[in-house]
């Protein structure tokens, strides 16, 4: 039997992102950088808050989807490029701030819980359910990256240019569809040894 803190770990988790999502609120660095990154955190809080008492996910799931509501609120916060993450880029001797790069590779953990709602609700083999949650996040990839140049262009100015981050690179769509892909791959990977599959799924084995 699962216990309190298992059973409330959704409901925890979520209060404690509208905490750090109530601060960081506050005092933008720039605030119309901060509704555009913010809208679709706040559109993904809400479909997951709506659709948790029709079909609750696994703890594992809630917190993988939690990794990017958080990078994204802290990089609407400061904007992507200006994160705090000095040491980091020091440490490894970068020549930009790759705080953007870990919240694209965070993007592609959306694809444990594809996976999972596919085998769970039996609506696809396993094979299939990998493919189309590794291929799901490579679309969103490609469309969240083509949605940043229209906004760039749209806005001008500063704020397009901060909601790009691109940061000089010449590559940065590339690279941030790179990181997108590679974190669904861990995230499959991650499912792979969950067990969930195993105990779900037994009847499309």
């Amino acid at each position: 039997m699962a216990g309190p803190l298992s059973r409330y770990f959704p409901l925890l988790l979520a209060a404690g992102f509208l905490i750090l999502w109530a601060a960081l609120a506050v005092n933008p660095v720039m605030r119309d950088v901060w509704w555009a990154e913010n809208l679709p955190v706040m559109a993904v809080f809400l479909l997951l808050a709506c659709t948790c008492p029709l079909f609750r996910f696994s703890n594992m799931a809630y917190a993988l989807m939690a990794c990017w509501l958080v990078l994204h609120t802290i990089g609407g916060h400061y904007t992507f490029a200006n994160v705090p993450f000095d040491f980091v880029t020091d440490l490894f001797g970068f020549e930009r701030n790759h705080f953007d790069r870990i919240g694209h590779f965070s993007i592609g953990f959306y694809a444990f819980p594809i996976v999972e709602l596919l085998t769970r609700k039996g609506l696809a083999r396993p094979v299939v359910a990998y493919l189309f949650g590794l291929f799901a996040i490579m679309a969103l990839a490609a469309a969240y990256d083509i949605i940043e140049w229209w906004y760039a262009v749209t806005a001008g100015g500063e704020a397009g240019i901060e909601f790009l981050g691109s940061q000089g690179d010449i590559w940065d769509a590339q690279t941030d569809m790179l990181c997108d892909t590679l974190g669904a791959i861990t995230a499959l990977i991650l499912f792979a040894f969950s067990g969930i599959r195993a105990e779900r799924s037994r009847s499309l084995a």
